[in-house]
């Protein structure tokens, strides 16, 4: 990956800084890029970005794992080089046209405060979960940022009294995913490209994109697919094969995984470049850590159990600040829960499996909320990656 050094930055006619941190970021801001260069041809990104990112023509300033950090301790071990790397994009960035910091909360808001500061406008792309934490962090958002671009329509009244300018412009992946189209032909098509047989029973594994995440969720996923599998086709009955599918977002992830899945061996495992739609369209359950695969499966129609774990003294912190009734995106924008939450120590593979298998049956008896599903999907799919451009330039503008 080529590196470019703030003192070789000569600025173009628009040059705008961006960050993402990890995965999900990079999806969200290659389409913003996408966006943005439609509008102003001659722009030029700089910044920090994955793969998508630098697909489109991202000047890469840091690797995006460099940035990848979890919990509330691991930020603490990895501060030096966190500082380090938050310096070199505030010299570099000191002159761009404008900066967006694509989620990432802490480090980009960070970031976008110290530019705010200078004068350089900044938009923060995905509202922080203020809904959940405390509200105060409002005020505290609007001395960082020019403009928040909410991804769910519940959350720009949230700003109303405090004077940020936050819009709502929709989720991309509602847009790129088509609701129209029966979840059975997706998961047939899915199947095909993976290569697994379509009379396989087929459950997907989310466990992160980051090592940590993976560590704490990646044997224990395995652990209660394996259960679930075992109960539900005892003696191959019902399904002819099973396997378990694995998305991998780089190679010390798959690296990781391929040592845990050698430890087991009990159920077919096939881990895959980075594809958490194949593997989740492909799914007859899908397993997942709560974040941004929820909204996905949501928006695929399937069959979904959420779980997530932390380590002992980031949970103890966590459950006191957190004041949402739910972690996972489909309960929270439905407004109750739709799908199954089993968290922290709750999450032991016998648990983890029983509630596998009844969101499999729940779908089969078409008593899944498959109708919340469609409802959520139409709200959210309204082209955000353009709304989201058309707002970055309203900065320029102003």
């Amino acid at each position: 990956m080529a590196r470019i050094d703030h003192q070789d930055i000569a600025k173009p006619s628009f040059t705008i800084g961006i960050v993402a941190g990890e995965e999900s970021g990079d999806i969200l801001g290659s389409g913003l890029m996408n966006a943005l260069a439609r509008r102003a041809p001659n722009l030029r990104f700089i910044g920090v970005g994955g793969d998508q990112m630098i697909d489109q023509g991202l000047e890469s300033l840091a690797a995006i794992e460099e940035l990848s950090v979890n919990g509330f301790i691991e930020p603490l071990k990895r501060l030096p080089s966190l500082v380090r790397i938050i310096s070199r994009l505030f010299r570099c960035f000191r002159k761009v046209d404008v900066v967006v910091g694509i989620d990432f909360n802490v480090f980009n808001l960070l970031l976008e405060r110290l530019l705010k500061r200078k004068g350089v406008p900044t938009a923060h792309y995905v509202s922080p979960a203020v809904y959940a934490w405390r509200k105060g962090r409002i005020r505290k958002i609007g001395r960082s940022t020019d403009l928040v671009m909410a991804l769910f329509p519940f959350e720009p009244p949230l700003y109303s009294d405090s004077g940020v300018r936050a819009e709502f412009v929709g989720h991309p992946l509602a847009d790129d995913i088509d609701p129209s189209e029966e979840a059975g032909e997706r998961s047939m098509r899915a199947r095909a490209d993976l290569g697994i047989p379509a009379d396989a029973l087929v459950v997907g594994l989310l466990p992160g994109s980051r090592l940590s995440e993976v560590r704490l969720l990646g044997d224990l996923f395995i652990q209660a697919a394996e259960q679930a599998v075992a109960r539900v086709n005892v003696g191959g009955q019902l399904y002819r094969s099973a396997v378990l599918v694995i998305p991998c977002v780089n190679e010390k992830i798959r690296s990781l995984l391929t040592e845990i899945v050698a430890k087991r061996n009990l159920t077919e495992v096939r881990l895959i470049n980075g594809n958490s739609k194949h593997t989740i369209a492909a799914s007859d359950v899908v397993l997942t850590k709560a974040g941004t695969s929820t909204l996905e499966a949501l928006l695929l129609g399937r069959p979904m159990v959420v779980s997530y774990r932390l380590g002992g003294l980031s949970y103890w912190i966590a459950k006191r600040l957190i004041q949402s009734e739910f972690v996972a995106l489909p309960n929270i924008l439905a407004g109750y829960k739709i799908v199954p939450e089993i968290l922290q120590n709750d999450a032991t593979p016998d648990r983890l499996a029983n509630a596998l298998i009844e969101e499999m049956k729940r779908f089969e008896k078409d008593e899944g909320p498959e109708g919340a599903f469609r409802e959520i999907h139409e709200k959210l799919r309204c082209g955000a990656s353009e709304r989201a451009a058309e707002a970055v330039m309203s900065l320029v503008s102003d």
